[in-house]
């Protein structure tokens, strides 16, 4: 059942009906999660390199849906048109609200409160299905196009890091990491050549990231000797994506020089972005200039499915959208807000307990302006905020818009430097990891910075950076799997 109503011009009684009656929409119960075959048929090499040659405008179709589809609305589940089947925003939407920093309110509309309860790892449940298809359907265009295209070529490369990708979104979530212990434990099937689908069981947790090092330094090496012209498009992969990719990879895994050297390649650039350009709600844009990469959601897609989208869940901005409309707001967790200093700027990504934020001074929705959004009611439209709600992501089109198209971060150079920063720490230069996370605090965040202000240790304060920096960005469950951290929600 779709929803096709515009909200300002429906009530909001039934909007909240149509919504309630989307969210009951149940799975039908599977086999083992671990047993899921691929659909649709097997072609060979010959024949997908024959289909390639005879239409052209096939392989670069099949090459640009490698990257659409990570944001691509009703990508498993089709026609049902579920509000939490969008690509890989959703497994990162998902990742946040199983830890601890992301509260996503549950008045009776949220289609991930499987996530939030942590029931999110029953196979019977859409969630978990769309975590697992997801990453092997893209896979296996992956596959095809590694398969069809020269070896060593530009979209051979691209196709081979976007493969280490998927793998990356698997391991985390279907097994513990490498500082867990679990080097030798079942992971996820690898998908290589020839395989026997009916017969591949699970690789340890090392053969995948072995796999997912092997596309990398392979990727690297042809990127370095044909590089991704991107003109401005950063969807695609080129070599600072590349390495950053590898960098967490490395990160995972315990090689700690070598992330830190690959962060460092990741970042030549760019720039974090300012104190003042995060002073008001922003992270909606690949033009942003300290994105190095990020998912484009067009008009078209946003059009298509305006619910499964980032911004319907993400931005307490938009006029067409759970977060919104029936107040779904994601928040912070009020523990991690308290402990984030007056003096950083980022303190204002949120609000406050009396629902203020300075944020809100710059911006203006309904004709209304400042601190008067937070209790603002529209009707059909948007409900009050919620103390601690978010309104670090902004909209693409404008405050108060009903075309959900703001864009998505997958990497971003702040990411990379707090990834050097730890990777030196554990090396065993704790001078340069503290000197790389207090000129970035500092400098980009807030003046009046100590790394030891908190009382923490130097490695818990880099983490402390990254729950707050990267907040609804899709870390938090992969971090705490990856330091070996419990799960304590307050």
């Amino acid at each position: 059942m779709a929803i096709h109503s515009q909200i300002g011009i429906t009530t909001m009684n039934n909007y909240k009906l149509t919504l309630l009656a989307l969210a009951a929409v149940s799975l039908a119960a599977c086999d083992d999660i671990d047993e899921l075959q691929p659909e649709g048929s097997v072609h060979t090499l010959e024949q997908v390199q024959n289909i390639n040659q005879a239409i052209a405008s096939r392989g670069e179709a099949t090459f640009s849906g490698m990257f659409s589809m990570m944001g691509e609305p009703f990508s498993v589940f089709g026609s049902s048109q579920r509000a939490d089947d969008f690509g890989y925003i959703m497994m990162a939407l998902s990742q946040d609200a199983e830890g601890a920093d992301m509260v996503l309110q549950d008045s009776g509309y949220n289609w991930f409160s499987t996530a939030s309860e942590l029931s999110s790892r029953d196979p019977g449940y859409a969630n978990p299905y769309c975590r697992y298809k997801v990453p092997y359907n893209q896979i296996g265009i992956c596959n095809e196009i590694i398969n069809a295209e020269a070896e060593g070529s530009n979209k051979w490369a691209q196709a081979k890091a976007m493969r280490a990708f998927a793998y990356m979104q698997l391991a985390p979530y279907f097994q513990f990491s490498f500082a867990a212990g679990a080097q030798d434990k079942p992971c996820v099937p690898i998908l290589s050549d020839g395989v026997d689908y009916t017969n591949n069981p699970r690789a340890t947790v090392t053969e995948v990231y072995e796999a997912i090092m092997t596309d990398l330094n392979e990727a690297i090496a042809a990127l370095e000797q044909n590089p991704t012209v991107r003109g401005g498009d950063k969807t695609r992969i080129d070599i600072n994506v590349a390495y950053g990719l590898r960098a967490r990879a490395n990160l995972t895994m315990q090689n700690w020089q070598a992330a830190a050297a690959d962060a460092a390649k990741a970042m030549e650039g760019y720039t974090p972005a300012s104190i003042s350009d995060v002073s008001t709600p922003t992270f909606v844009s690949l033009s942003e200039p300290n994105w190095i990469w990020g998912i484009d959601i067009t008009d078209a897609m946003a059009n298509d499915g305006p619910y499964s989208t980032s911004s319907s869940w993400l931005s307490s901005f938009s006029a067409y959208s759970y977060a919104a409309g029936v107040a779904c707001y994601a928040c912070i967790n009020s523990y991690l807000y308290d402990m984030i200093p007056a003096t950083d700027v980022r303190k204002g990504w949120w609000l406050d307990a009396d629902c203020q934020s300075p944020l809100l001074e710059t911006i203006s929705w309904d004709g209304v302006s400042g601190q008067d959004i937070a209790p603002l009611t529209i009707a059909d439209v948007k409900e009050p905020f919620l103390p601690y709600t978010n309104v670090k992501f902004g909209m693409n089109d404008g405050i108060g818009s009903t075309l959900n198209n703001s864009d998505y971060p997958l990497m971003r150079v702040e990411e990379m430097i707090l990834v050097k920063a730890e990777a030196e720490l554990k090396g065993g230069n704790e001078g340069a990891a503290r000197s790389t996370l207090e000129s970035f605090v500092k400098t980009y965040r807030d003046p009046a910075y100590s790394a030891s202000a908190h009382g923490l240790s130097l490695a818990d304060e880099i983490w402390f950076q990254r729950r707050v920096e990267l907040w609804g960005e899709g870390f938090f469950t992969a971090d705490m799997k990856r330091l070996n951290k419990p799960l304590v929600r307050y």
